[in-house]
């Protein structure tokens, strides 16, 4: 081809990462139709593996040259004792970030197993790092534009920058550890709801979103959460989405703690992006059902207390607005068919995995009551710093309680795990008790 060769290291990482994205984007439409769920599932793995490690190659590039080059100098042969194994603890540290998510597809076990926390840690210490290194690059470029000698320091400035970004790096990853080693904070949260029955105040509902069962997050996590949820003793317990990374078949043990959730109404569950990319949605749906909690596939349950049975919330459930990019057959979001045959008298609670599905089916029905998110993640508040910038830009709704109107109000939570990395900076793992009152 005219002219790669000539390209620099990062212009042809690149072009390959363009390539990848854009074999995406034919698999999704040209030839999801042509081959079956399993197949479609292996390919976009394997194309996701491909992308994400071409966007680490950049940072990885960026990284190596400020870490090794900046502080070791280029010469290999002028390098001491000491600068080796420097160089070489970077190396280590940078291919780990790079299998990180191969742990999504072989490390996958009833408890998390040590090498995909270590490399999902050094995927988080990455991130940090290279936000970083840019940021304090980018001030000392902008410092040399504003001063009137148009220099910084050079080679010695540009070392202890690199020292500052590793030294933030090292405390905001023993801060992002630490918190989300800690168990899940339960966070009241009383809603006015219109048409709201007498027999309905003061209707305990709890909410758990992104659990992310999967590589780092096992049996022994799950429990915790579930032993929390009995301890509020709750009307009804629901799961909105991403509740796994993977198959049924390897986590049916790190799942079974779900069967002992008590909820005096019943407990229910609407799936996440995540839980389509497994490929094994209704193999879960089952597996839910065995537990005693029931998938609201684009339905709804009606929720009342018992004798009060003409006293009801309208509980309904969407599919993931993903299921239909991703053209899983049989799913995709439809707000009419979830809320069909819910009564103008009755309340409406939705749970969609996503803000923007929220926003969407709030457009579609603006008689909806309350809507219940958990698509932080797209953010789970972003999880990791500086991920929340990126998550407040994106989303309609980022945390917290929301008034869209006069009669409606969205809540998103910032999720009860995470996702992969097990960190969390400038959010905290949450299970919501939302307290229904009359408005």
């Amino acid at each position: 081809m005219f002219g790669f060769a000539r390209l620099s290291a990062e212009g042809k990482v690149g072009i390959a990462t363009g390539v990848v994205f854009f074999s995406m984007l034919i698999s999704r439409t040209l030839i999801s139709d042509l081959v079956n769920v399993e197949t479609r599932a292996s390919l976009f793995r394997v194309q996701f593996l491909l992308f994400i490690n071409s966007l680490l190659l950049l940072g990885s590039l960026y990284i190596w040259k400020r870490l090794v080059r900046r502080l070791c100098g280029s010469r290999a042969a002028s390098r001491t004792w000491p600068q080796r194994c420097w160089l070489a603890v970077v190396l280590l540290f940078l291919v780990l970030a790079h299998c990180s998510y191969l742990s999504m597809f072989y490390l996958v076990d009833t408890e998390p197993h040590w090498l995909a926390l270590l490399s999902f840690t050094c995927l988080g210490v990455y991130i940090i790092l290279l936000f970083f290194l840019m940021a304090f690059s980018f001030v000392s470029r902008l410092r040399r534009l504003c001063s009137s000698s148009g220099q910084d320091g050079s080679a010695s400035g540009s070392s202890g920058q690199t020292i500052l970004a590793l030294t933030v790096t090292a405390l905001l990853t023993v801060y992002g550890l630490f918190n989300a080693a800690q168990p899940p904070q339960v966070v009241e949260v009383k809603v006015p709801i219109e048409k709201l029955p007498a027999s309905m105040d003061g209707f305990k509902l709890v909410l758990l979103s992104d659990i992310h069962l999967g590589p780092t997050i096992g049996r022994s996590k799950l429990q915790g959460i579930v032993t929390i949820i009995n301890q509020l003793e709750p009307d009804v317990v629901v799961i909105v989405g991403d509740l796994t990374d993977s198959q049924v078949s390897r986590l049916r043990t790190a799942a079974e703690p779900l069967g002992f959730i008590q909820a005096r109404l019943g407990s229910y569950f609407a799936t996440g992006n995540h839980d389509y990319y497994t490929a094994d949605v209704e193999n879960w749906f089952e597996f839910l059902r065995s537990k005693g909690i029931e998938p609201l596939h684009n339905s709804h349950a009606r929720v009342f207390r018992p004798g009060q049975s003409q006293d009801w919330i309208c509980l309904a459930g969407i599919d993931d607005l993903e299921a239909s990019m991703l053209r899983y057959p049989g799913h995709g979001m439809d707000v009419q068919k979830a809320l069909s045959g819910c009564g103008e008298e009755n309340p409406i609670v939705l749970l969609a995995h996503q803000p923007h599905a929220a926003k969407k089916a709030l457009q579609e029905r603006p008689d909806i009551n309350l809507v219940l998110s958990g698509k932080l993640g797209h953010t789970h508040a972003g999880q990791l710093f500086p991920l929340t910038l990126l998550a407040f830009l994106v989303n309609p709704y980022f945390c917290g309680l929301y008034r869209v109107s006069e009669h409606t109000m969205v809540y998103v939570t910032p999720g009860t795990g995470y996702y992969g990395i097990p960190m969390r900076i400038g959010s905290h793992a949450e299970i919501t008790q939302i307290i229904l009152r009359p408005a």
